[in-house]
């Protein structure tokens, strides 16, 4: 299980050293690379996440190789039993990543109208309050879920 916390640690700091390095170039001398190094950031970004997804899924077997010795008020946790409170995680972080998306484009055009008529104010906490609203659902439901565990 430590080779694969080695393994992702060092393609994070791989990115993040690489990134540092090209940022912190002369602005003046343009980046030369070779011609093999053209790839686009999609390719790169899907081959990145197809390793890590790789590198997980041949480290299962090392987390469920183990013990389940882990005691909660006297219960013990099961397989079964922390994927169900992972599933009860998830409604919440679903609801999170779409009410994020929701309140950008809404947050830029309730600026932009406030700044031509203030008094448009009211209405645009409205719309933006209904989008925020879908994370707080979101949280209901994993909160009615873990009742139900």
């Amino acid at each position: 299980m430590y080779w694969l916390v080695v393994l992702m640690s060092f393609a994070i700091a791989g990115l993040i050293i690489t990134g540092i390095a090209l940022e912190m170039r002369p602005v003046a001398s343009p980046l030369r690379l070779p011609r093999w190094t053209k790839p686009a950031m999609g390719t790169q970004l899907v081959v990145f996440v197809g390793a890590q997804l790789g590198l997980l899924l041949l480290g299962v077997n090392d987390v469920f190789a183990q013990e389940t010795g882990s005691a909660v008020e006297g219960l013990e946790i099961s397989t079964g039993m922390g994927l169900a409170i992972i599933g009860a995680g998830i409604p919440t972080g679903l609801s999170t990543i779409g009410a994020g998306i929701a309140v950008g484009p809404i947050g830029a055009a309730s600026l932009a109208a406030i700044t031509e008529k203030p008094e448009n104010l009211g209405r645009t906490l409205i719309y933006l309050g209904l989008a925020e609203g879908i994370a707080i659902y979101g949280l209901v439901i994993s909160i009615l879920l873990l009742n139900r565990i």
